[in-house]
Parts: C-alpha cells; structure tokens; sequence
C-alpha cells in the first residue's frame, strides 16, 4: 500500500470537513445517505470530507439543512468562506462586516460593494497573471458575499465615493456597464448608503494620494485601511487616523452632492 498523500488544503477546509464528518457519523449516516438528503452524490460528499473539493455555497446550505446542526456547520463555514479572498484582505473583511460605519474613497475602480456579479466578473478576468476560471469565480462569489452589509443588524452607515475616470472606465461590455450604472442608482435608495462622485472637472483635491476606507468598530474606535499592489495597510495610530480621517471629510465636502452625483451616473449611462 502506498503512503497516504499529504493534505495541501487548508486549515479552515480541514475543520470543515471534520465537522461534517463528526455530524454525518453521529447522525449515522453514510455519505451515500446524507447526499440522498442532499440531492448529492455520496462521491460529492466524500470529496467534500476528504478535501477533495471545496464545499460550495449550495452544499453548506444543504449540509445545515439535511442534518440540521443548529448552526454548527455554518460557524464552520464562515472560516472557509473567509479564505476565499485574498491573503492580504482577509483581515479587512472581518472589521467591514462587523463595522459600526465605512466610510470609501475609490479612485480607480468602482468599490467592491458596489460591483454587480458581471462587473466583478470581467474585472477579475483582467488579472495577471491571468487567474483560471475557478478562482476567478471564487472571488466573484467572494465579493458579492460582502453586500450582506447592506442589510446587516445592528444597520452599518455605508459611505462611498467614486472618482468621474472610476466609473468612466469601461470595464466588459457596454452591457456590464449599463446595469452597473443602474446599479448604483439603485443603492443610492438605501437609507444607510449614501454615494459621491469626485468630478474629474475639479482637477486636484484631497484624494489624489489615493484610495482609503475608513471604519468606526463595534467597539467604536477608528481604523483606515489602504492597499496598493496586493498588499495592505492598517493604521490603527490615533493620531495618524486622525490625520486619515480628515482627509475623507475634506475629499467627501470636495465631492457632488449626492443628487448629483445619480444625475452624473445616469449621463455616463446615457452615453454608451
């Protein structure tokens, strides 16, 4: 018999997959049993504990469902989720979904919490080194999880600002800039969000040493947040956060009222 093959997955995946295994076992169920509840293969299963594959979406939601844990094999599934993103993010999306306020400036790109499923999408396959078509739709997936912020209890204060050239920027067809345009307008309905343009005819303002989010705590203290070239910084200072801070209330006074800002976006829609 050959030597049994390393486990390369992840920690995260790993304690999954043992929760999985400990609730099916328990409720004294094969693989093959617990896919029929599924609507699973019991191969699909066994890949899952073996960390052959990676547990999607739809199968935790079935997994709770068919063995009924009480919430165990979500809490599990949060790690997992978590590892979808980025090394250097992780860390960032842990304080934005639990953040009392956000506060974005975004320069280059429309933000993240803001991008349709296609625009992400078509961003994503820009990348280089080119990223194959599995993570490419791990990251969208990624991505769009963020906006449970929107409708999060206790309600989080969302503020962004876009630059005129972000949103100007056609990222996929004329089609994915349409509905991302509608899109934004759309998110302008929400009470807790309130969206800015920085108008391109302004020239230099506060903004231009680059993007930066700004986050109140559940523990009501201040952090800003930054990245550059798949690297990130933290500042947690007092006084640098100050500083930090100042600087998006003098980019959000420099920026269009909010009204103006759709009327903005839906000129920029009118000329596709």
């Amino acid at each position: 018999m050959g030597q049994p093959k390393k486990n390369s997955s992840s920690p995260a995946a790993q304690y999954f997959a043992e929760v999985l295994r400990l609730l099916r076992t328990r409720a004294g169920l094969s693989q093959n049993e617990l896919g029929d509840l599924m609507a699973y293969s019991g191969a699909a299963v066994s890949a899952v504990e073996t960390c052959a594959k990676p547990a999607t979406d739809e199968f935790i939601e079935a997994a709770e469902k068919a063995l009924d844990s009480f919430g165990i094999i979500a809490a599990a599934a949060k790690h997992l989720r978590l590892e979808r993103y980025p090394e250097y993010f992780q860390g960032f999306v842990q304080l934005e979904q639990g953040a009392l306020s956000v506060s974005s400036y975004s320069a280059q790109l429309i933000h993240g919490l803001l991008q349709t499923e296609t625009y992400a999408r078509a961003l994503l396959q820009s990348d280089f080194p080119p990223l194959d078509e599995e993570e490419i739709e791990q990251l969208t997936q990624a991505r769009l999880e963020r906006k449970a912020l929107f409708d999060r209890r206790p309600v989080c204060v969302i503020n962004v600002i876009l630059e005129e050239e972000a949103l100007r920027r056609k990222i996929g067809s004329k089609d994915v800039m349409r509905s991302q345009y509608e899109y934004l307008v759309d998110c302008t309905a929400r009470a807790n969000l309130v969206l800015q343009v920085m108008p391109s005819k302004l020239g230099a303002h506060a903004g231009l040493r680059g993007p930066m989010t700004v986050i109140e705590t559940s523990e009501q203290t201040s952090l800003v947040y930054t990245e550059a070239l798949g690297k990130s910084l933290l500042v947690s200072k007092p006084a640098e956060v100050g500083v930090l801070a100042r600087r998006y209330a003098m980019i959000r006074s420099q920026a269009l009222r909010p009204e103006e800002s759709v009327d903005l976006i839906g000129q920029l829609a009118g000329e596709l």
